[in-house]
């Protein structure tokens, strides 16, 4: 049904091969090493259309368009920002010349440089980096996790890995008021002073710091939201029991995890069911009728015809998480279940881990924490 409510959605390859190959199986042969390089002389591609987003409280049909950036994230973080800039913004030239009413950016796109600051004043339509509904959706999958182990929040260490980003310094801010113990890990000792400052205003009993991710062996729950190209979570560094939701792209979370912590349950953070009958156009490994959250927050704006410039930069207020949050679920949007390393969670994937947990102590003072 034709609608002039619309958007269009960057995305780009996280796994070079395997992305690449699911439109140019040609190309996706060639060697990681050449397809970074070769990365920087593509032009921006058309991947296809979105159809069949409907919203649940009016009916209204919705329609967009993916266009992808052709930059690895290797090739990404490795150019000067200008240069990255460059092309983010040619792709978004695609998106208006395809008559987008919204532009979302989708994994680093929204992370280099300014997060979308710089990309939004060089485009005509308004941008959006997806963070606030994604902060919302990791710490919901988080909190729906626990509850289906039987872990209580209200007596668990959570740490977030990435606290002085914009997307950890806010599910800091909401965890932080739940939780027995926060613990925040992150290179910025000064920010990571202010993330945690603003934690303990809420009352939670205890809040840490640190740079090291040896201090994880404490956490019960945990969030992981860096920027870092290569996985920065290894397999000993996590308790017994954990759960782990990973929103970073590419993944925080090493494969290894996966095969040699049975007792440990990794989740991909921010995966949406989006409402309607939606036909994507174009596999990038979520089930049918799911979608990451950031391309979930532009399609909600786009829904409720809020064309503007929601996220942009590096300081989200929780009042726009909470917004967000609400417009989404007012359109039918919802948390989609889990998925760990791009397969979903099954019911004894959950028993598995829950036999694993160990009982919680009644007080995690006595855990060994860095401050």
């Amino acid at each position: 049904m034709k609608t002039e409510d619309n958007f269009a959605f960057i995305i780009h390859p996280i796994d070079a091969k395997r992305d690449v190959s699911r439109k140019y199986p040609a190309l996706g042969r060639l060697p990681v090493w050449l397809i970074d390089f070769l990365s920087l002389f593509f032009p921006p591609v058309f991947i296809s259309q979105i159809k069949g987003i409907q919203s649940a409280a009016n009916g209204r049909f919705l329609h967009g368009w993916f266009v992808a950036c052709p930059l690895t994230p290797a090739r990404m973080m490795s150019v000067p920002p200008a240069v990255a800039y460059g092309k983010i913004v040619q792709t978004g030239r695609l998106a208006e010349r395809l008559g987008a009413k919204l532009l979302g950016l989708g994994a680093f796109t929204s992370v280099v440089g300014d997060g979308g600051i710089t990309i939004a004043q060089r485009l005509k339509v308004p941008v959006t980096t997806g963070d606030s509904y994604t902060i919302a959706t990791a710490v919901q999958a988080i909190i729906a996790a626990a509850q289906q182990l039987h872990i209580p929040v209200a007596q668990s260490c959570v740490a977030i890995v990435g606290a002085t980003g914009a997307i950890g310094a806010v599910c800091a801010e909401m965890l932080a008021p739940q939780c027995a113990h926060l613990l925040l890990i992150g290179r910025r000792q000064e920010k990571l002073q202010d993330v945690a400052q603003k934690a303990r205003a809420t009352g939670c009993p205890q809040v840490t710091i640190s740079n090291e991710m040896s201090a994880l062996t404490q956490a019960h729950l945990v969030i992981t939201v860096t920027s870092a190209v290569d996985a920065v979570i290894e397999a000993h560094h996590l308790r017994q029991g954990a759960v782990v939701c990973d929103v970073a792209r590419p993944r925080d979370v090493s494969r290894q995890v996966a095969t040699r912590r049975p007792d440990v349950l990794v989740i991909e953070g921010g995966m949406v069911e989006v409402p309607g009958a939606v036909d994507f156009g174009f596999n990038f490994g979520f089930p049918p009728r799911m979608a990451y959250a950031c391309m979930a927050e532009t399609m909600a704006l786009a829904l409720e015809q809020r064309y503007e410039s929601y996220t942009l930069g590096k300081d989200i207020k929780l009042s726009q998480v909470l917004t967000i949050d609400k417009i989404a679920t007012k359109h039918g949007f919802k948390l989609g279940g889990f998925r760990s390393f791009e397969k979903a969670v099954s019911e004894e994937d959950i028993a598995r881990v829950r036999a694993y947990h160990l009982r919680l102590p009644t007080s995690t003072t006595d855990s060994q924490t860095i401050c």
